[in-house]
């Protein structure tokens, strides 16, 4: 058995860059940026007003104040002329500042008597004027790699991009084996469970950016499992879900690499997980998922998401363990690596993390109602309730 560590660095290191392709900004929610984009202009591109009122050049004018009103400026349209000692324009949000002026003094703070607008008892103070390029210039640029959330969408608008460089959704294949499944809605025998597995790891396969596709199950005959992986063959990443351990009928191993797997490792030194298993098939990256429920949802956050992000040209791709204090005495954890399921409540620093009584890997039940992965590093504990520990969020 090899550590999580360094089973993870195994799998980063199959997960090459996917090109990268250019799509339209209307299409780019969540895609990982490839290709800085520059600002084609000033954002704003000329001083504009901050709020509605009136537009001076006197910045030392206070109350009382009288000027002659010579016309409006609104958003869209400004006041075409140059405005002298004396005057003001009518301004709203948004509108250039016209020539001449450097203030704006907010409408609340004045009165208007037909074309003369007066200054008010109390003027706020500020100039109220948003000046040109105040928030980014031309050349400026918006750095890749990142995914793209909404406010990155309108600042690239804003730069007047309306194209953006993006790496390629990675194509992931599902497969589930094993003669036990059947699919949701189907009738079960005496024997048989639903096959679940690969609805989670569907879900969290998109919710990185991923295309998935979910493959039919593979029954527990070589040739089956051989049709089934050939039917992944243009795939950028291949999961397999169970018969990745040493049972009779887990024939993963044997039929991949009869197929030519090359393997980079098996078996892992954590729990819940441990016979996990990974390399490349005909060049394409291959993760072996245990068939637990538990199992392969957790090696599918440590394993399949960081090799997913990877594959999109993201350099951080892992969760980083965040503190909480401990809320129960919890044993020792032994030779592997432990994850275990676990409840979060505020605390007055620090969350607490509970871990439930029971840690099966079977137990769905639990895994929906968890917030974290407790992380129990190799050897260690016992440890007491008040602690400081490090967990995965869920």
């Amino acid at each position: 058995m090899i550590s999580v560590d360094e089973a993870l660095a195994r799998v980063l290191a199959l997960a090459a860059p996917l090109p990268a392709e250019e799509i339209a900004l209307s299409e780019a929610a969540g895609r990982v940026l490839a290709a800085p984009v520059v600002a084609r202009r000033d954002q704003p591109p000329f001083a504009a007003s901050a709020m509605d009122g009136y537009a001076i050049g006197d910045t030392s004018a206070g109350p009382g104040a009288r000027f002659r009103v010579i016309g409006e400026a609104g958003a869209g349209h400004g006041f075409p002329g140059p405005v002298g000692p004396g005057e003001a324009v009518r301004i709203f949000t948004g509108a250039p500042l016209p020539e001449g002026t450097n203030r704006v003094v907010i409408q609340e703070d004045t009165s208007r008597s037909e074309d003369i607008v007066t200054l008010g008892d109390s003027l706020d103070g500020g100039l109220n004027v948003r000046p040109a390029a105040a928030d980014f210039s031309v050349g400026d640029r918006l750095d890749a790699p990142r995914r793209l959330r909404p406010a990155d969408l309108a600042l690239i608008a804003a730069m007047n991009a309306p194209r953006v460089t993006v790496s390629r959704r990675p194509v992931v294949a599902l497969i589930a084996t094993g003669d036990e499944l059947v699919m949701p809605g189907e009738t079960p025998g005496p024997d048989q469970i639903i096959a679940s597995n690969t609805f989670a790891l569907k879900a969290m396969a998109e919710s990185v950016g991923a295309e998935a596709r979910l493959l039919p199950i593979a029954r527990d005959t070589e040739a089956e499992l051989r049709l089934t992986l050939d039917l992944a063959a243009d795939a950028d990443l291949i999961v397999t879900i169970g018969g990745a351990s040493v049972g009779d009928h887990d024939l993963v191993g044997k039929v991949a690499g009869d197929m030519g797997l090359d393997r980079a490792f098996y078996k892992v030194a954590m729990r819940p997980g441990k016979p996990l298993m990974a390399g490349t098939l005909h060049g394409t990256p291959m993760l072996g998922l245990p068939g637990n429920p538990v199992s392969s949802i957790v090696c599918g956050h440590l394993f399949m998401l960081p090799a997913l992000r990877a594959m999109q040209g993201l350099t951080e791709v892992s969760p980083r363990p965040l503190p909480a204090i401990l809320g129960a005495d919890v044993g020792p954890t032994g030779p592997r690596k432990h994850y275990m399921r676990a409840r979060l409540a505020p605390g007055e620093t620090l969350p607490r993390i509970t871990p439930f009584d029971s840690q099966d890997s079977a137990l769905l039940t639990i895994l929906t109602e968890a917030e974290a992965l407790l992380i129990r590093p190799v050897g260690d504990g016992p440890r007491k309730a008040g602690e400081t520990v490090h967990y995965l969020p869920l």
